[in-house]
């Protein structure tokens, strides 16, 4: 496949195809299929992506379940492909991308309402939300990555805590909240992480949290005031609920809380602390500062499971199980 997509000369030609997992409509995971469709059309500001992995979440089933049916002022369409995040290689680009060539390895966050996903084997999106893949990062890694770390990112500039600073990370074995501890650490940030279970309690630990508790059996808030005896400078939540409720009461009146757009459920009473309601930078400045942070540390992404396309149901039913980090989809 040529670097370039040309525009069409007006030749009537047959449209290549890809094999994609697909909704036909929205539903349960029983809805999910495998078939061939037509490759997406690349703009000439997009990349064309050969994808290799992508990343498995939460928003998938909602969205599989027609959560997101015209929540973005866009119309559904079928057939309709999932997938978030991922990553693989460039395919291809369109005439006003000179940043990437064809065989780089790349990441790239996108939105599947407006032009479909990544379950699918190539995959189109604005080379603005497209980067290269650190050199030490595992292509599984990264294709699990996106929409994560850099929701974590953009939490934590919201926050702006100066190094020794006190951070509540609740959900911090979860897919935000594992790279948050990371990216916190980086910073100098003292991290307090709230982990499920365990398993997620190890994760944390291992990846630099200075203090650990169960969220699932600990008390959290007595945690907290121990960890701060005057009260945390901020929390990152990154998985709603009554625990997380409470526990908040344990950052100061003049902190700062940052809940991810998406997160649920909402607070019922809202804490004293100042909540601000935010997306992720998926932008090229998004990107260009994770990458940094990778190249200078030892970041990573733990992947629970990675399931292979053919297996895409079982990767969903997973997201109702225990796990702590990440899955992910083997597409290519």
């Amino acid at each position: 496949m040529d670097s370039r997509i040309e525009r069409s000369t007006g030749i009537p030609t047959v449209a290549p195809q890809m094999k994609a997992v697909v909704l036909d409509r929205f539903g349960g995971v029983d809805e999910l299929s495998s078939r061939r469709i037509p490759l997406p059309v690349v703009g000439d500001d997009d990349v064309l992506i050969r994808v290799e992995f992508a990343g498995v979440a939460s928003w998938d089933a909602f969205e599989r379940e027609g959560g997101y049916d015209g929540a973005f002022g866009v119309a559904s369409t079928f057939p309709y492909v999932l997938g978030w995040d991922a990553a693989g290689t460039v395919a291809a680009v369109g005439r006003n991308v000179t940043r990437f060539d064809v065989g780089e390895r790349v990441y790239a966050s996108t939105n599947p309402v407006n032009r479909g996903g990544f379950y699918a084997e190539y995959g189109v999106v604005e080379a603005e939300f497209v980067a290269r893949v650190p050199d030490r990062l595992p292509a599984e890694q990264a294709g699990a990555m996106p929409w994560d770390a850099l929701t974590a990112l953009s939490g934590l500039d919201l926050l702006g805590l100066r190094p020794d600073g006190t951070l509540m990370i609740f959900g911090a074995s979860g897919g935000v909240g594992h790279m948050a501890v990371q990216l916190a650490r980086h910073r100098g940030i003292r991290v307090l992480a709230v982990a499920s279970g365990d398993d997620g309690v190890a994760l944390a630990r291992r990846l630099g949290a200075d203090e650990v508790v169960n969220g699932r059996k600990d008390d959290v808030l007595a945690a907290a005031f121990e960890f701060a005896p005057g009260g945390l400078d901020a929390a990152l939540v990154t998985a709603g609920g009554e625990i997380a409720e409470r526990s908040l009461r344990a950052v100061k009146d003049s902190g700062r809380i940052a809940w991810p757009n998406g997160v649920m459920p909402a607070p019922v009473t809202p804490p004293s602390a100042t909540v601000s309601y935010y997306d992720g930078d998926i932008t090229r400045a998004g990107t260009d500062r994770l990458n940094a942070i990778i190249e200078a540390s030892s970041f990573e992404v733990h992947v629970a499971q990675t399931f292979p396309m053919e297996r895409v149901e079982d990767a969903h039913r997973a997201l109702t199980d225990h796990y702590v980090g990440k899955l992910a989809l083997q597409v290519g």
